[in-house]
């Protein structure tokens, strides 16, 4: 799927299309509802289905200016779109200038005028415009105005919480992370570019990993050991037992390494029985399940019998764990 950066590169020529607005982050399984009812709508009427997300989050430009932290990167959230049956993915570039700027002129300017939507689809908890002034009801009332229909979507509540993206990001702080794959639909993951870690030795204590240099304002599970999967997802050969674009069963430390006093944050993975280089590849890890706390140990020989658990416990998980990795592409 291609990602669209900004609406007024979207080409005018596609013509009439089906819309579900929202930033999308993690694109659970509330931001799925909205998501498959556009792509039924677009396929039942011969249109074209897009999902139009905020970027940056609107929180970081309006109110104090600051973001919550990223469950998922947009590449990753046009996967799971396209996954789902959504044609195209629309980056709209969240500025103090589209913030401000009247819920009739966004209607008319980028759903109207540029998408030609006939069909939008939204949340029922969904807000445009300045001082979000638009709701659903407005958008309905616009529709009728454009000669649009609105279709809104419930939110998804079960078990006393509502899914959101909020809730997923309190339950991988929590290290909650069943509740986390419950509400995402798929399992949570951080992903960047392997990089030199602080050379410990990981490879002489026959535990060498991956650290994953990833974005800062990435959503991470509580510290601690986590089973999970890894995969190489860039082109090219792989030196070593790995092969690029294919899950491996891992184990996961993220956290400071109290053990030798670390005071950077860090996610290292290291790979079940597999060994290669992969330093500058960029890798993906998805979380299954929490394996222990993070420990301060008292020597190195303490350390590696804990890993030697953490181990046979990330096997563990993994061999009853029913929600495979996310599919690789």
């Amino acid at each position: 799927m291609h990602i669209w950066q900004g609406v007024e590169n979207y080409p005018l020529d596609r013509g009439p299309s089906v819309v579900t607005i929202g930033v999308f982050d993690g694109l659970h399984r509330g931001h799925a509802r909205l998501a498959t009812a556009a792509a039924h709508y677009a396929e039942k009427h011969g249109s074209t289905s897009l999902m139009l997300s905020f970027h940056p989050h609107p929180s970081s430009v309006v109110g104090k200016g600051i973001a919550p932290l990223r469950l998922s990167t947009l590449e990753f959230r046009a996967q799971l779109a396209h996954e789902i049956g959504i044609d195209e993915f629309v980056v709209l570039s969240f500025t103090p200038e589209r913030a401000g700027q009247a819920p009739a002129d966004f209607v008319k300017e980028v759903l109207v005028d540029r998408l030609h939507a006939e069909h939008v689809v939204v949340g029922e908890n969904f807000t445009f415009g300045a001082r979000a002034a638009g709701t659903p009801e407005t958008l309905t009332q616009l529709g009728e105005e454009y000669g649009f229909t609105t279709e809104v979507v419930p939110l998804l509540k079960e078990e006393g919480h509502t899914v959101s993206s909020t809730y997923i990001r309190q339950s991988l702080a929590d290290s909650r992370i069943k509740d986390a794959i419950q509400a995402l639909g798929h399992l949570p993951r951080v992903e960047g570019e392997v990089v030199h870690g602080a050379g410990r030795g990981g490879r002489q204590l026959g535990f060498p990993t991956a650290n994953i240099s990833f974005a800062s304002d990435t959503a991470l599970p509580a510290d601690g050991v986590y089973a999970g999967w890894f995969a190489i997802v860039d082109e090219g050969e792989v030196e070593g037992t790995i092969e690029s674009q294919k899950w491996y069963p891992t184990a996961v430390s993220v956290g400071t390494n109290p053990t030798f006093d670390g005071a950077v944050r860090t996610v290292e993975a290291f790979v079940l029985d597999e060994d290669a280089d992969l330093y500058h590849r960029y890798a993906v890890v998805e979380f299954v399940g929490r394996v222990r706390g993070m420990e301060k140990f008292d020597s190195v020989d303490d350390l590696l019998e804990h890993m030697h658990r953490d181990v046979a416990k990330t096997r563990e998980i993994l061999e009853d764990s029913t929600v495979p990795p996310t599919e690789l592409w």
